[in-house]
């Protein structure tokens, strides 16, 4: 194979396993901060203030995939 090919290769695989992790971890995340909230509603704005940082966290992992398939793809 070439390496073009490769690098096409590497960018697909990058974006769609970085996506597809961050999509599981946000869905886990949100999923026990609303368990959370079902279980113990005084503590909502601590929970959700919790998620959204979390979810930043998590997002920037998929910005970090993007980063690295731009990179492949434009090398």
């Amino acid at each position: 194979m070439e390496a073009t090919a490769l690098a096409y290769f590497g960018a697909g695989l990058s974006i769609g396993l970085g996506a597809l992790g961050t999509g599981i971890g946000m869905g886990f995340m949100v999923g026990k901060t609303v368990e959370g909230i079902a279980r113990q509603p005084e503590a909502a704005g601590l929970l959700r203030t919790t998620m959204i940082i979390g979810i930043a966290f998590i997002e920037a992992l998929a910005l970090y995939a993007l980063v690295i398939s731009f990179l492949l793809t434009f090398k």
